[in-house]
C-alpha cells in the first residue's frame, strides 16, 4: 500500500528525515513513535506532498508520489488527519465534514452513525466544539474522503483519557474494517495497543522496527528513544 524508500527531507536548511524507510500494507496499522521533534510529522508531510523530499521514494499502491501535488496524492486516496485538528472553526460540523467529500462508501449518513455526537452538533460551529470532538470531526472529515490510506498525526495529543480511550475505539473499529492506517503517537499505550507494527524514529532515522510486543520488552529503546 505504502512505502518510503531512503526518504531525506529538508525543511529550508534544515535536514530533518534523513533516509527514513518505512512500509503500511493493505488493512495493516503501523505506528511511527519516538519524542517531539524527532521528524515524524515531517514523514507524514512528506508521504502527504506539503514537504516533498529532495532525495528517495514514496510508493503509493505501487506509484511514486513523492513529488506530485497534495491534491493529487489526497485524490489518489490518502486521507489526512493532521496534528492538532486543524478543522475550519468558522464552518458548522456538516459544512467540514462535505467540503471535500468525494467518492462513495462514507458519506453523512455513515460518519453520523459512527460519531453521533457530531450528528448532535451538526449545526454547530466547529470552533465551538471540545478538543475531543474537533478529534473525531477531523478523523471524520478524512473519512469523507474515501480514503484507502490514513494517515493519523497524534490523534490523542491534548486529549483527557476518557476521550482517547473513545478515539482508540474509532481506531480499532477502522482497523477491523480493513484500513491501512500509519499512525503518528507518542501516546505508547495506544500505538502499541492497536499496532500490528511499529517504528521509533530518532533524529529523522528510524532506530526500531518490529511488533508491539518486541518494543514493549525492549527496554533499552523504551528509555532512550521514548523516555518510557
Amino acid at each position: 500500500m505504502l512505502e518510503l524508500r531512503d526518504v531525506h527531507t529538508f525543511l529550508g536548511e534544515s535536514y530533518i528525515l534523513q533516509g527514513v524507510s518505512l512500509r503500511v500494507s493493505d488493512g495493516e496499522l503501523v505506528s511511527l513513535l519516538g519524542r517531539n521533534g524527532v521528524g515524524k510529522t515531517t514523514t507524514i508531510r512528506s508521504i502527504i506532498g506539503f514537504s516533498p523530499p529532495r532525495k528517495g521514494s514514496i510508493l503509493f499502491k505501487n506509484t511514486d508520489v513523492a513529488r506530485l501535488s497534495p491534491s493529487r496524492i489526497a485524490r489518489m486516496g490518502i486521507g489526512l488527519v493532521p496534528q492538532g485538528r486543524r478543522v475550519f472553526p468558522d464552518l458548522s460540523v456538516k459544512e467540514n465534514l462535505i467540503i471535500g467529500a468525494r467518492g462513495k462508501g462514507w458519506n453523512l449518513e455513515r460518519v453520523f452513525k459512527q460519531f453521533p455526537r457530531l450528528k448532535e452538533r451538526e449545526k454547530q460551529k466547529a470552533g465551538t466544539l471540545s478538543g475531543g470532538e474537533q478529534q473525531m470531526l477531523a478523523i471524520a472529515r478524512a473519512l469523507m474522503t474515501n480514503p484507502q490510506l490514513l494517515l493519523m498525526d497524534e490523534p490523542s495529543e491534548g486529549l483527557a483519557p476518557l476521550i482517547v480511550k473513545e478515539i482508540g475505539q474509532v481506531l480499532s473499529e477502522l482497523k477491523q474494517e480493513g484500513f491501512a492506517i500509519l499512525l503518528v503517537e507518542q501516546n505508547l499505550s495506544l500505538a502499541v495497543g492497536l499496532a500490528d507494527r511499529a517504528y521509533v524514529m530518532n533524529k529523522g532515522s528510524i532506530v526500531f522496527e518490529g511488533t508491539p510486543d518486541i518494543l514493549l520488552h525492549d527496554e533499552e529503546t523504551k528509555k532512550q528513544y521514548l523516555g518510557v
